[in-house]
């Protein structure tokens, strides 16, 4: 639509100038090669057109706040594609949020702005009509005149925008002034109302003064009757240190002669230690060759058994005498054949475990995993190893004996539950078995010592047997742990 359709339809017919709706009414609005807006004459083109003037802000707002309200009751066709999203706004939210969308369009598309300038000059009604005769009333608003001049810009609207913009200037100026006044008033009266309290302040530290100097007073007679107390003090202090010296006189002749009699008697107290200590030597020297004698004993019985005991190189036997009797007993006619009940325990036996316990001193060493494999296969090794150490545990602090575990493994594995008192926990190094570690500590024990091993491992029960330990299967141990 172009830009210089005639808008007679929206204003008033009587007036030619109100016709015109915008500028001069003799300059006719054309497009210029960028679609902006160019002023020509018969003569042929004009000169530049004006850039627009600086609005005060209360003029620009106020002329942004007239083209929202008017934009609603423009068809949609006359409203710019850019304000036709604000046009669909709130009332409320339309001047706010539209205003620089709004500012531009009225600014670059003199047609849009005659449409809403049409309009708004109708709402306007005799203020409009002085505005568009270039008159603005004396009583009129003139940020209102400002605005209404700005859209119908008719001859001489930019005088009126000044004259708003200075009108607008005077009142902010007042506005000023009268609140440079108001200030001024509340710094009097504060200060009114300082003085007063410094006057209160003044009489009750007049009166603060005089009960201050009473109280000097009072003070000065106290001091006096100090510096009397303070002198009869002094002189009685020099009687009690005349009185403390001789004293102390006396108390260094007793402590002397305490320390004299105290030299005396630690003196008789050296000679008597030195007695008691030839005694003891003596003592000692006579318990010392008795020591020796019986360690000489010991030592000779110790040696006579394990010579004997290599000499006749004897495994531990399966049957007790009375074994023996029972069976010849059994190969008489019409004995009973022998059955279950015969008292001869194998390797598997829980009661040779139990025998072999209580051995003085004896010593308890356990494959782990040839154990828990062979009895707690179905579990993961660390429920293995926790389960074989808690049913270890109990065993030690039945019988009080040593007890030592040992597991396969290149370094200590996590997951142990912390070990029972008694039960030692050992892991074989990088490189090493754990069948290399229990011959380790067999050969470790000292000859004579009962050691027990618990393997189901033939090579470990042979090797350990050569060292003198007693070899028991593992199931000897799990029916131990089963029966506790």
């Amino acid at each position: 639509m172009p830009l210089t359709e005639p808008f007679d339809d929206h204003l008033p017919q009587e007036d030619p100038v109100a016709l015109d709706g915008v500028g001069n009414p003799d300059d006719n609005v054309v497009n210029g090669p960028s679609g902006a807006p160019e002023s020509t004459t018969d003569d042929g083109p004009a000169a530049e057109p004006e850039p627009e003037p600086t609005l005060p802000e209360p003029v620009r707002q106020r002329i942004v706040t007239l083209t929202a309200a008017v934009l609603p009751t423009l068809p949609t066709d006359e409203v710019p594609v850019p304000l036709r999203r604000v046009a669909k706004f709130a009332p409320n939210r339309r001047a706010r949020l539209g205003a620089p969308v709004i500012a531009a369009q009225l600014t670059a598309d003199p047609l849009f702005r005659q449409r809403v300038t049409a309009r708004v000059l109708a709402d306007a009604g005799d203020l409009g009509a002085a505005v568009v005769e270039g008159t603005a009333p004396a009583a009129a608003d003139p940020v209102e005149v400002a605005a209404l001049a700005y859209l119908a810009r008719p001859r001489g609207w930019r005088e009126l925008i000044d004259a708003s913009g200075a009108a607008v200037r005077a009142e902010a100026d007042s506005a000023v002034v009268a609140e440079l006044v108001r200030e001024a008033e509340q710094r009097a009266t504060r200060a009114e109302h300082d003085r007063a309290v410094a006057r209160v302040e003044a009489d009750k530290l007049r009166d603060e003064l005089a009960r201050v100097r009473e109280e000097l007073g009072q003070l000065r007679e106290e001091s006096r009757q100090l510096a009397r107390t303070l002198r009869e003090t002094q002189a009685r202090e020099r009687k009690a240190t005349e009185l403390l010296a001789t004293e102390r006189g006396r108390a260094a002749r007793a402590s002397a002669d305490v320390d004299a009699e105290l030299r005396r008697a630690r003196a008789r107290l050296a000679e008597a230690e030195a007695a008691a200590g030839v005694a003891r030597a003596s003592a000692k020297e006579a318990r010392s060759v008795d020591d020796a004698r019986l360690w000489l004993l010991l030592e000779t019985i110790g040696q006579a058994a394990v010579g004997l005991r290599r000499e006749l190189a004897l495994d531990p036997v399966d049957k007790l005498p009375a074994d023996f009797v029972a069976d010849a007993f059994a190969e008489q006619p019409g004995s009973a054949p022998a059955g279950p009940a015969t008292r001869a325990r194998d390797t598997d036996d829980p009661a040779r475990l139990d025998q072999l316990l209580a051995l003085p001193r004896a010593h308890l060493v356990v494959d782990g995993y040839n154990v828990t494999k062979r009895g707690f296969g179905e579990m993961s090794l660390e429920q293995q190893r926790k389960r074989l150490i808690t049913g270890l545990g109990g065993i030690a602090a039945q019988t009080g004996d040593e007890v030592t575990v040992v597991f396969d493994g290149a370094e200590r594995m996590h997951g142990l539950p912390p070990a029972p008192r008694g039960v030692r926990v050992l892991f074989s190094r990088k490189g090493e078995t754990a069948d290399e570690l229990i011959r380790r500590l067999v050969r470790a024990e000292p000859a004579g010592r009962p050691v027990v091993v618990v393997s189901s491992d033939r090579e470990v029960a042979d090797g350990v047997r050569r060292h003198g330990a007693y070899p028991l299967g593992a199931d000897s141990l799990l029916r131990r742990l089963a029966r506790s």
